[in-house]
């Protein structure tokens, strides 16, 4: 098996044709790197005579790759590296490297000058010499692996990853003749060039890759045209939308209407109280069987907020030698880089600046990090994330419990700066029933769930398949997770929680909703173009469950004024008479049977929803919050407002939430009893 690995990366190398012709299309890394080695002698080495004086001392280290540092490192850290190595099944140097005990371009230099290889800079090149089309760009950077034309003859340049130094060792020793054909370079030297001379695919892969392969599924324009022109279109929609419950009768469409928002309240009580099952915690898994996993964060104006998180990210229980850090900026956030610049250099973490392109968001940002992303698993982030330290760990255990079809798993989020203001204890108890309750049930009745906006654990070919993350929607959290289901995939939900820091102002908290019911508007939007073809791919159980999650948390928002104005104008001594163009609809007649159902379901499933959240993360105190209930809803009612003249007007807009301003327990410290005691999983 190895030796027709090796075989096939000979054959690959030793094929380029010297006429300067483009490749075919790039099948991927040599096969090498994907091989389980068996430990092979090093004789033909440059050193043998040294090596023999020190045999004892090779038996002991048995990793190859770290031949080119003796004399530089002690012998007993040597070994400790390899023990290390062996335990994590991964390369030795990515141990050294990893626990920042060498420099990477350091470690490299010496391997090249033990190997007799060259090391590239990639100071010579441009774009001509590299023979990859642009969409295999992002293949480069996931693997590390670059090939090169010079002299009109192909290379291939190597960044070693995992346990790749260890296999050039060995495929060195079996195949000497394909040394010229190698080069190794530095993993901050390969992904500059790839980000210098791949710019503008990168840009398009991370802003129109969805749009490109799947039309049907993005928010983007599907035609190009001026911004008036779609501005009108969308306003005529809206228009039209707005103007339907007046005709042809205003009693039917409000029967219609009721009828759908008593839906969506007996929809979030059903998945509250729909029985999961309870699960034993799982076994601690061996470092050893752990994948790499990459954990992305998107910044912008954060810098108050990076240190504690990177902070967080430190306190993961997961060896750093598999863990990929990236943080992803935008190009004009010089007081976030400037952040990042005064804290401590990690190893496993890498900082990326999005390319300057619209839209300026956040899933276009993780795009751009996901072209980069090296992990079998992908973790996404918040700026005001701290995760539980277990965190990864659980949602791997939750993947291999869960049904092969599972693409994604979405942890907790909970509240932490409770103390603040109403609002701030309002939104605890909304966290606490959409993501301990709500959420969960719907998985369990498999139906497709709407994800949070962080704190989501990806498959990563998964997510590459799909087409990303939407750049065009606000919300693409929402999105993405009906789009898993249309590709045939599942999400579920655990308990591990991520804390968070809760809006504690109007002003603040304003913005943030509106963009998430604009966002809702774009899904719901997307989603129902055709909804013939939604039907057949997530039946007509998913097509409810759409229309009402997601339309019933819109639709229910705006239409508050009305069944509040109703109500009222019944309550009181109205005028007989009112203007004709009011026509029936504020005439003060007594609301009907349906009306008052339509309010007691919504005021039940709130309450029911938000006291069983808060009774579960033990924080009932924190329930007079709800008494205000009636008043959160007309705030909602304002924000779905905001959104819909928003969606007409600037859809793709990314109002910032200002994160930093509250005041909340350390990353570090103890954090309130917001779980449950046992690990749930909702399958």
């Amino acid at each position: 098996m190895v030796g027709s690995d090796h075989a096939g990366l000979h054959e690959t190398m030793t094929d380029g044709r010297g006429d300067g012709e483009a490749i075919a299309p790039w099948p991927g890394p040599p096969r090498f790197l994907t091989a389980r080695p068996a430990h092979v002698s090093n004789d033909n080495h440059p050193g043998e005579q040294w090596r023999e004086a020190t045999d004892r001392q090779s038996e002991a280290i048995a990793a190859p790759e770290l031949d080119c540092l003796r004399g530089v490192l002690a012998p007993a850290l040597l070994q400790a590296a390899a023990r290390r190595a062996r335990d994590l099944d991964i390369g030795a140097d990515r141990v050294l490297i990893q626990q920042g005990l060498i420099e990477e371009e350091a470690y490299l230099r010496y391997l090249a000058r033990w190997l007799r290889l060259s090391f590239e800079d990639f100071g010579a090149f441009g774009r001509a010499d590299c023979p990859l089309e642009d969409a295999q760009i992002s293949s480069a950077t996931a693997t590390g692996i670059v090939p090169l034309r010079v002299d009109g003859e192909l290379i291939w340049v190597v960044a070693p990853r995992h346990l790749a130094s260890h296999r050039l060792c060995r495929l060195l020793d079996d195949y000497p003749d394909t040394r010229p054909r190698l080069r190794l370079a530095s993993t901050a030297n390969l992904e500059t060039f790839l980000a210098r001379q791949g710019e503008r695919a990168l840009a398009s892969i991370a802003s129109a890759d969805l749009h490109q392969r799947h039309p049907m599924l993005s928010a983007a324009p599907r035609k190009a045209g001026p911004v008036w022109w779609q501005r009108l279109k969308r306003g005529a929609c809206v228009a039209v939308l707005l103007a339907l419950p007046f005709f042809p009768d205003p009693d039917v469409t409000m029967t219609l209407l009721a009828a759908w928002f008593i839906g969506f309240a007996g929809l979030r009580l059903l998945a509250c109280l729909w029985p999961r099952p309870t699960l034993p915690p799982p076994p601690r898994k061996p470092d050893a069987e752990l994948p790499i996993y990459t954990v992305v964060a998107a910044l912008y104006r954060e810098a108050d907020s990076v240190g504690t998180l990177v902070e967080a990210l430190d306190a993961l229980d997961y060896p750093r030698e598999k863990l990929d850090l990236i943080l992803v900026i935008e190009p004009d956030d010089l007081a976030t880089r400037a952040a990042l610049a005064r804290i401590k250099q990690r190893p496993h973490l890498r900082v990326l600046i999005a390319p300057a392109v619209e839209p300026r968001t956040k899933p276009k940002a993780l795009n751009y990090a996901l072209a980069f992303a090296r992990g079998n698993f992908i973790a996404v982030y918040d700026a005001e994330d701290r995760p539980d330290p277990d965190q990864l760990r659980a949602a791997l255990a939750a993947f291999d419990a869960a049904s092969p079809d599972t693409a994604c798993v979405q942890a907790s989020l909970c509240i932490d700066n409770l103390t603040h203001s109403w609002l701030s204890r309002t939104f605890l108890a909304e966290y606490a029933g959409q993501f301990d309750l709500f959420l969960p049930g719907l998985a369990a009745l498999g139906l497709p769930m709407p994800l949070g906006g962080t704190s989501n654990h990806f498959r990563t070919d998964v997510i590459r398949a799909i087409g990303g993350w939407d750049p065009h929607n606000v919300t693409e959290d929402a999105d993405l997770g009906f789009r898993l289901a249309r590709f045939g995939h599942r999400c579920v939900a655990i308990a591990s929680a991520t804390y968070e820091e809760a809006p504690i102002a109007f002003g603040n908290w304003l913005p943030q909703r509106a963009r998430w019911m604009k966002g809702w508007i774009q899904t719901w939007e997307v989603h129902m173009r055709q909804p013939i073809r939604l039907w057949r791919e997530i039946g007509w159980r998913g097509v409810i469950g759409l229309n009402l999650v997601v339309g019933g948390n819109v639709l229910s928002a705006l239409a508050y004024p009305l069944l509040v104005w109703l109500a009222v104008a019944a309550a009181i001594d109205w005028p007989e008479q009112l203007p004709v163009w009011l026509g029936g609809w504020l005439e003060p007649a007594a609301p009907s049977a349906l009306h008052w159902l339509t309010i007691a379901s919504g005021v039940a499933s709130t309450l029911v929803v938000g006291l069983l959240g808060l009774a579960r993360r033990r924080q009932l105190r924190h329930a007079g919050a709800l008494a205000l209930t009636p008043l959160y809803w007309l705030c909602l009612s304002v924000a779905a407002w905001r959104a819909l003249a928003q969606f007409v007007w600037c859809p793709y807009r990314w109002d910032k939430t200002q994160h930093g301003v509250a005041r909340r327990p350390h990353p570090l410290a103890p954090q309130p009893k917001a779980r449950r005691s046992r690990w749930r999983l909702s399958a």
